[in-house]
């Protein structure tokens, strides 16, 4: 015989329903008044401007690979921006991570650590690379800054996580061997978050090969900068061939790194 609860499973409690109401409702109340300022009403458009969009599209499917060694040479610049910035914002990430975690830092040193890294974080890399042009003037210098400072903050805040994380049993057994807080460290906490991290650092490589595209858009040199010239001229068949060279870029470092991060588990 089936009871009454096996037919009515549990409804929540009042005050959670209401709760979950009121979260669903404010997000659904930000999409209607958000329906205006993001101009949605304009996605008529997409149908009505078909003629440009496909001239648009029509360049794109006719590549122009003419300027193949320059495009080569530009897009290798950009994997070096990213390259180097990623490299730099470990360096920096690694000490940072370590004064963050709160199972290895005293917590007057951890929390202003913290507070420093969440405003780094919080700088887009857009800005900073835009204020290192303004001292360093245009080229590559300054998106690898960008790069070094804005990924060395995320890294931190990833580092410190997997700090928190690990097993508390190898450090003490460091410890009780006499070792020195430095020597807990290399001996008992490096060895565990080491593949996190590299793996982390691998993430945020592919994502630092993406954005360096968009640096060049603001002067910090690479591909971006050639792309963004190209679109200007409306010559859209260059553009289409730096377009396919950044994809086929980006996606080779993709299966690269998925690669090395399969090794590290």
């Amino acid at each position: 015989m089936t009871t009454a609860s096996a037919l009515h499973p549990p409804r929540a409690p009042a005050s959670q329903r209401f709760v979950d109401l009121l979260v669903w409702g404010g997000l659904v109340g930000l999409l209607a008044v958000g329906f205006q300022a993001t101009e949605l009403h304009n996605a008529s458009k997409i149908f009505t401007n078909a003629d440009n969009i496909r001239e648009f599209g029509g360049a794109f499917l006719h590549p122009d690979f003419s300027q193949w060694t320059l495009i080569v040479r530009m897009m290798w610049l950009t994997l070096m921006i990213a390259l180097w910035g990623t490299v730099l914002a470990m360096i920096i990430a690694i000490p940072l991570g370590l004064l963050c975690a709160r199972n290895v830092t005293p917590v007057f040193i951890q929390q202003p650590m913290r507070l420093l890294v969440n405003l780094l974080r919080s700088i887009p890399d857009l800005v900073i690379g835009l204020a290192f042009i303004v001292v360093v003037g245009l080229g590559p210098f300054a998106g690898v800054m960008a790069f070094a400072i804005n990924t060395g903050a995320v890294l931190a805040k990833l580092f410190s996580e997997a700090v928190e994380a690990i097993d508390a049993r190898p450090v003490e057994g460091v410890k009780a061997t006499g070792a020195s807080p430095l020597q807990q460290i290399v001996w008992g906490v490096i060895p565990q978050v080491a593949p996190l991290w590299t793996s982390y650092a691998l993430y945020r490589f592919e994502s630092n090969a993406r954005s360096a595209t968009v640096l060049g858009l603001i002067g910090a040199g690479g591909i971006g900068q050639l792309l963004y010239e190209s679109l200007n001229g409306f010559d859209y068949k260059l553009a289409a061939a730096i377009v396919i060279v950044i994809v086929a870029a980006v996606t080779l470092i993709d299966l690269l790194s998925q690669a090395m991060r399969n090794r590290l588990i």
